[in-house]
């Protein structure tokens, strides 16, 4: 069983609508940054010389996501947003 919802106000539509066009930016900072907390981890177990293969390919995966995300960034010209130029 659902809930209803109140439509939105049109103020409150409005801001969304202003809104909805950044979530790929958003979307795209979120995964960079996530993915870069991970590969940081993962380069500390490299540097240790007890990295598994689940754990290398784990940090090819992150690494593969924050090109992604870059790629996403600078097509928007938006890489001021993880410190790029």
């Amino acid at each position: 069983m659902s809930t209803p919802t109140a439509p939105l106000s049109p103020k409150a539509a409005a801001a969304l609508a202003r809104t909805l066009p950044h979530f790929p930016l958003v979307q795209a900072v979120a995964e960079y940054e996530t993915a870069a907390v991970h590969a940081a981890q993962l380069a500390g177990v490299a540097a240790s010389g007890r990295m598994t293969d689940l754990q290398a390919d784990s940090l090819a995966a992150a690494e593969d996501v924050m090109a992604a995300a870059r790629s996403v960034l600078a097509e928007a010209g938006q890489l001021k947003l993880i410190g790029g130029a």
